[in-house]
């Protein structure tokens, strides 16, 4: 029996921004199938295209995959100090540095006279362009500079004339198979003689990737569907180098869709990672959303752990269509998640929303607490607010009565009046139930405490009593329930919001 082919994957991105959340799916795929198989994921960086890199952006896409949970065995990776290093025995893993071995096989390719020497200028690509779409023909290079003999191109070097390295593409048909999209055939005249060394001395991606995908020993491509065209580019780059034998598996994943089922774009707003980092979705919420944006388990599960994705992803349950991003389904698996956390790991995560937030600034100025009193003060908030939220940054938002002094509380006196009661019933309501709450002392206040007692007091009048003692602890008409707001609050500062509510 052959020896099955170790499972190597990676994700290569172009430092040209952020971390789109399409290239997050993408480093996912790649994450689970090697965690599944016991195999390697690494990290590329491609970025032979220099023109368009972005200061820093290589730090923030590794940062992202960190917070993600997406973490590289290989490549690229982030030490324990927070610096870019490079892991593994490939290396280097970031393009720019391996300008040397792409040169080895651009002259091989040119030895082997299956790449050329191409010395056109922009103007005549231009021209030539403009007279194929005249006749309605697919642009395409007319192989003008391909019959160079030696001795021209040496003497064109010679005098400084700027030049790139194009692949000569053989006649005849490609044929290749995705994992996703099946057998594939191409005709091998609809496909350019692309370039694949500009003058600048960088490879373009097509030699790039062939490359460093042979050479890292990568099984499994996964990327995007936009680049399935290019894939007969790929496949035969790989047969002129004598590497068929050794070429990855290519998987190509359905677009990431909008609601009107066109791509993903960032006019439509928030696209990139760090952008719902920002907004406060939990990371493990952003990977159950988009594993399940092109694939399918077949099953009802639609909360899915890491590790659950890992034990049940399947490359035959990838779907052709592409996902519609759906920001309520979104919120919805993301509440999911945040109503498993425990209150420590609630706390610890929405704390640095929460201190961003101004209702909450004012309230440690205006309140001498120790650090662990407002700790814990916070995670009774938590505890209530917790099977509504559907993102971090929500904390406290909706009901910022929580952090406000009772005088700057703002109701009239007319809105704390169930139906048709008088302002007069209304206060005698208010001052039974306030005695009834002074009675409970110490660790017996608890909600279900506070709730027994007060249901005892009201009876069938439940609207009567509870509406007023709502609007005066809470100067909203809707909140969590008055129960679980005196409970927050604290026996004092409760019966504190009661007797203002009697003044006003």
């Amino acid at each position: 029996m052959p020896k099955t082919k170790k499972i190597r994957t990676r994700f290569a991105p172009s430092p040209t921004g952020e971390l789109h959340i399409g290239g997050l799916r993408t480093a996912l795929s790649c994450y689970l199938l090697a965690k599944q198989n016991d195999g390697a994921f690494l990290l590329r960086i491609e970025d032979t295209d220099q023109k368009r890199l972005v200061q820093g952006a290589e730090k923030r896409l590794v940062e992202s995959l960190q917070w993600a949970g997406v973490i590289p065995d290989e490549g690229v990776v982030l030490s324990k100090d927070g610096k870019i290093v490079e892991k593994g025995d490939y290396g280097p893993y970031i393009q720019s540095k391996r300008l040397d071995i792409y040169k080895k096989y651009v002259d091989k390719l040119l030895e082997e006279k299956k790449a050329y020497y191409c010395f056109c200028s922009a103007e005549r690509l231009s021209a030539l362009r403009e007279k194929q779409q005249a006749r309605k023909e697919a642009p395409r290079y007319d192989r003008h500079c391909l019959n160079l003999s030696p001795a021209e191109v040496q003497a064109k070097i010679e005098a400084g004339e700027k030049y790139v390295v194009r692949f000569k593409v053989p006649k005849g048909r490609t044929e290749f198979t995705d994992e996703v999209f099946g057998k594939i055939t191409v005709d091998n005249e609809t496909i350019d003689d692309q370039i694949i060394m500009k003058s600048d001395g960088f490879p373009t991606y097509h030699l790039a990737v062939v490359v460093d995908d042979y050479l890292m020993k990568i099984s499994h491509i996964f990327r995007g569907a936009e680049w399935l065209p290019s894939t007969p580019k790929h496949v035969l780059l790989y047969r002129a180098l004598g590497w068929e034998k050794e070429m990855p598996k290519f998987v190509h994943m359905a677009n990431i869709l909008n609601k009107n089922r066109k791509k993903l774009s960032k006019r439509e707003g928030s696209v990139s990672v760090r952008d719902f980092k920002e907004e406060g979705y939990p990371a493990e919420a952003i990977i159950n959303f988009i594993a399940l944006l092109g694939w399918n388990p077949k099953t009802e599960q639609e909360i899915f752990t890491m590790e659950e994705l890992v034990a049940q992803f399947d490359i035959k349950k990838m779907n052709k269509a592409g996902g519609v991003f759906d920001l309520d389904r979104l919120a919805w698996i993301s509440n999911q998640h945040i109503k498993k956390m425990s209150i420590d790991d609630l706390y610890e995560r929405g704390k640095e929303f929460l201190e961003k937030q101004d209702f909450y600034q004012r309230f440690q100025e205006q309140n001498n607490l120790s650090t662990e009193e407002l700790m814990n003060y916070v995670k009774k908030v938590l505890t209530v607010e917790q099977e509504r939220l559907s993102k971090l940054t929500e904390i406290g938002v909706e009901n910022q009565f929580f952090f406000r002094r009772a005088e700057d509380l703002e109701y009239e006196p007319a809105d704390i009046c169930w139906k048709d009661n008088s302002v007069e019933e209304t206060l005698k309501l208010l001052k039974e139930t306030s005695r009834v709450l002074e009675s409970i002392e110490g660790e017996n206040w608890t909600v279900n405490n506070i709730q027994e007692k007060l249901l005892a007091l009201a009876g069938e009048k439940r609207g009567d009593y509870l509406f007023p003692l709502r609007w005066v602890l809470t100067g909203q008409q809707k909140s969590p329930s008055p129960f679980e707001v005196a409970w927050v609050l604290g026996r004092e500062e409760t019966l504190l919001r009661i007797e203002n509510g009697l003044k006003k």
